[in-house]
C-alpha cells in the first residue's frame, strides 16, 4: 500500500508540474499563445517576452511553487520516505518541461512531443522545498547571472548548478542528506536536456542576449560605435 502511495505522490507531482501557468497567464493578459512567441516555451522568460515583466514574474513564482509544492506534499504524505521527497520535485520539473496538457501532434494526429518550459523555476522551487533557505542564495545568484550575462539558458542551468554546490557543502557538513545533492544533479540533467537547442546556439555564438543586462548593454555600445 505504501508503495502505491509513494508512486501516487510522484505522479501527482508530475501532473502539478504540467500545469502551464505561463500559457494561461499570457493567454488571459494578451490573448496570445505563448507557444508561438520566441522560444515557444511556457516559462517565465518567454512569458515576459510575450506579455511583459509582471506576466513573466507571476509565471516564475507559480513555477517555483510547482517544485516546492511537490516536496511539501511528499513530506506531508510520506514523511518517512525521503527518496519520495527528492523524486517528487524532479517529477514536477519533468512535467513542466514535458507537460501532459500540451501535446504537439503532426497532421496525422500522431504525438510528436509534449511541450513545456526549460525547468529553471521549478528546479529552484524543488531546492527551496528541500531546504527553504536555499532560495535566499540561489535566487540572488540567478538574478546576478541573468542581469550580468543576459542569457536565459545559462541562467537556467546555473540555478541547478548553484543548488549542487550549496547542497554538497551542507551534506559534507552533515546538515542534510547526500540524497538531496542527487536531486540537484538530476535537476541539472533535466535542464541541460531541455536546453539542447540553446546549447547549440551558444556554441555557435547565436544565443539571445537580453538587452537590459550588462552583456546586452556592452554589445549595444560596441555596435553603436561601428
Amino acid at each position: 500500500m505504501q508503495t502505491v502511495i509513494n508512486l501516487g505522490v510522484i505522479v501527482l507531482a508530475y501532473v502539478f508540474g504540467s500545469i502551464p501557468f505561463g500559457l494561461l497567464i499570457v493567454k488571459l493578459k494578451t490573448g496570445k499563445d505563448i507557444r508561438e512567441v520566441e522560444s515557444g516555451r511556457t516559462g517565465g522568460t518567454n512569458a515576459m517576452r510575450a506579455a511583459g515583466f509582471w506576466a513573466g514574474f507571476g509565471t516564475a513564482m507559480l513555477d517555483i511553487l510547482k517544485g516546492a509544492g511537490a516536496v511539501w506534499v511528499a513530506q506531508l504524505v510520506t514523511p518517512a520516505h525521503h527518496w519520495v521527497h527528492v523524486l517528487a520535485p524532479l517529477a514536477a520539473i519533468l512535467g513542466h518541461n514535458h507537460s501532459i496538457f500540451l501535446p504537439e501532434r503532426d497532421e496525422n494526429g500522431k504525438l510528436i512531443r509534449l511541450r513545456g518550459g526549460a525547468g529553471g523555476a521549478p528546479s529552484v522551487g524543488g531546492a527551496m522545498g528541500l531546504w527553504p533557505a536555499s532560495i535566499l542564495i540561489i535566487l540572488p545568484l540567478g538574478m546576478l547571472t541573468f542581469f550580468t550575462l543576459g542569457i536565459a539558458s545559462i541562467t537556467t542551468m546555473a540555478v541547478a548548478f548553484f543548488a549542487i554546490i550549496i547542497f554538497a557543502v551542507r551534506a559534507s557538513q552533515e546538515l542534510m542528506p547526500w540524497m538531496d545533492v542527487w536531486y540537484a544533479v538530476g535537476a541539472e540533467m533535466l535542464l541541460i536536456w531541455a536546453l539542447r537547442p540553446n546549447l547549440k546556439k551558444l556554441f555557435e555564438g547565436n544565443e539571445r542576449v537580453v538587452k537590459y543586462s550588462l552583456n546586452g548593454w556592452l554589445r549595444a555600445r560596441r555596435e553603436g560605435k561601428r
